[in-house]
């Protein structure tokens, strides 16, 4: 049993219990909730206008009835699906039609968008293929026949016979972190695709492990020929269709909350906390999206007893923003939190070693870290040399003697450069000099009830026997974890803070102060405002929040002021050499 020198086990038990209880229902909570619901279909035909239905008349002799097809189509979907199907290409069909001799239609647009969602309803539940051969489909009242194929894609990853496509439209969705529901209006169905299985080779392409992403599709025709593409609504804003520029569809709520339904409780974030040794896989950094060399890398991180999902509605409402779209795309560092912090920066610095090989970066990231995780941060923006291993050892690294594996784990975790690919961070409600509620003892409770991993334990054993320390440190009887590296008494919080930031990278604080409005007396609920507080920061943001202030509506604003700042700045700079891998 691992045990903290100023707490003893017995008199902490029902605290711990307790504390555990709280924790659960904290954890618990749901970040998504998705369930599936058959879609409903509303004309919008009553609402054009004289002259839109004029000019169809003049264009076409008659406006087709799409509508009362779509709806034959959806009575037939479950019995005859093909024959469902080729109500809907033909409704599809006619309604662009309509939209070509009027692109003011927007019942056409609606009636457009609706049956190109069904056909891939369809699709997914017949379990039909029109992906790696071509389908045939009869068309209504025996008018010969459809062939419904897709557009290849030359990026071998975007084979649609890798996904499950599922219309956006068919899902109803909730939970806490996607309250708010950002959709662009334009044409296409907007479709959530699912990989089949594992993606392959995930951790070496610093991908999640199974795709969940939101495309668009687009049929457009050559005769009797339906082609569907899937489109990609971050990577363009307009799509052309019928020889028009036209805006692309998209839902950039659905796709994200189908993988936090789907993915969240498989890794629960209170357990990666207290038994980070048997999570240590999930220890990664991941793309959101397909790495686009043009686009700047934002890096987000999230904090303890925590997971990625938390930045879900801060991305939600980013992507909700054209030129964040255009200028942006996201990554994530997850880590269980269970581990001391610099050691979990250690892991991520090799991580960004191997993602710079595969995905070297055109532009500098931001990162940005929320709670613990800009600690993280604020570790990849340091330069220390061997300061913090003298400084806890008082010998330089060659004559310090360490069992190697220890002296390794002690090297990356205390000697470090800054990462040059970073060009600017931002902390939210971040213990940059450490949180008294570490120190007091429901965090001395939290910090022995997490199980250390064996190696951490090790090396720290094989430290204690060489380092010395002072009468105000933080005194254990083990190697430290998360929330020992965050109390102002832990060494390594105390020696971290006498080393500079580096003066080249900007950085900006985002601060929650409950509402008091009392700085720099406030509190956030859990770090205080003198510990968030950075006298070299470019900027300054305080925010009526609790410690979740990364979740809240004036620091989403502050974001995409620096978000918007930093692609103004790098106008004005020369861009990196990279290499275009797709």
């Amino acid at each position: 049993m691992n045990r903290s020198s100023d707490t003893s086990f017995p008199s902490v038990l029902c605290w711990g219990v307790l504390l555990l209880a709280v924790l659960g229902l904290t954890a618990c909570a749901s970040d998504a909730t998705v369930r599936e619901r058959a879609p409903h279909y509303v004309s919008l035909n009553a609402q054009s206008t004289n002259s839109a239905i004029k000019v169809a008349k003049s264009a076409r002799g008659v406006i087709p009835d799409t509508g009362a097809k779509i709806l034959h189509a959806m009575r037939l979907a479950n019995t005859t699906p093909l024959v469902a199907l080729g109500e809907d290409i033909q409704a599809s069909q006619e309604a662009l039609e309509r939209l070509k001799a009027n692109p003011k239609d927007g019942g056409a647009l609606h009636d457009y968008n609706f049956s190109v969602a069904r056909m891939i309803g369809i699709i997914r539940r017949s379990k039909l293929d029109p992906w790696t051969r071509p389908l045939i489909v009869p068309a209504p009242s025996g008018k010969g026949n459809y062939v419904l194929e897709h557009k290849p894609d030359p990026r071998p990853s975007w084979n649609p016979a890798l996904y499950n496509f599922t219309p956006a439209d068919e899902f109803m969705i909730g939970g806490k972190y996607v309250e708010q529901h950002v959709s662009r209006p334009g044409i296409g169905a907007p479709v959530v695709a699912v990989g089949k299985g594992l993606n392959k080779d995930w951790q070496k392409n610093y991908f999640t492990k199974k795709v969940f992403y939101g495309v668009t599709a687009v049929a457009r025709f050559q005769g009797n020929r339906c082609i569907i593409a899937f489109e990609d609504p971050l990577a363009k804003e307009t799509t052309t269709v019928n020889g028009r520029t036209m805006d692309l569809s998209a839902d950039f709520t659905v796709p994200l909350a189908v993988m936090l339904a789907s993915t969240a409780s498989k890794v629960p974030k209170l357990e990666r906390m207290l038994n980070p040794e048997k999570y240590a896989e999930t220890a990664q950094l991941a793309r959101l999206e397909p790495y686009n060399p043009n686009k700047t890398v934002v890096l987000v991180i999230h904090g303890l007893m925590d997971s990625p999902s938390t930045w879900a509605p801060i991305i939600i409402n980013l992507r909700s923003d054209p030129e964040i779209r255009k200028h942006y795309q996201f990554w994530f560092y997850s880590y269980p939190s269970g581990y001391p912090y610099p050691y979990s920066a250690s892991i991520l610095r090799e991580n960004l070693d191997g993602a710079e090989k595969r995905f070297p970066l055109q532009k500098p990231m931001v990162v940005i870290g929320h709670s613990m995780g800009g600690c993280i941060s604020r570790l990849l923006i340091t330069d220390t040399g061997e300061t913090l291993w003298k400084k806890l050892f008082h010998h330089s690294p060659s004559k310090t003697l360490l069992p190697a594996a220890s002296k390794k784990l002690y090297t990356d975790a205390l000697i470090f450069n800054h990462r040059p690919e970073i060009g600017r961070v931002i902390f939210i409600s971040s213990p940059l000099k450490g949180s008294e509620m570490a120190s007091l003892s429901i965090g001395r409770i939290g910090s022995m009830l997490i199980r250390t991993p064996s190696k951490l334990l090790l090396a720290g054993n094989d430290a204690l026997k060489i380092a010395t320390f002072h009468a105000n440190d933080l005194k254990l009887r083990r190697a430290p974890n998360s929330i020992d590296t965050l109390s102002p008494k832990n060494r390594f919080v105390r020696m971290i803070n006498s080393i500079p930031i580096v003066s080249d990278i900007p950085y900006h604080t985002i601060i929650g102060d409950r509402g008091k409005g009392d700085s720099p007396h406030s509190s956030d609920g859990v770090v205080p405002y003198w510990s968030s507080h950075m006298d070299g920061a470019q900027s300054e943001c305080i925010v009526p929040s609790d410690h979740g202030a990364h979740q809240n509506p004036q620091a989403f604003a502050e974001v995409k002021r620096i978000l918007k700042l930093n692609v103004d700045e790098g106008k004005k700079k020369q861009p990196h050499k990279h290499s275009d891998l797709s």
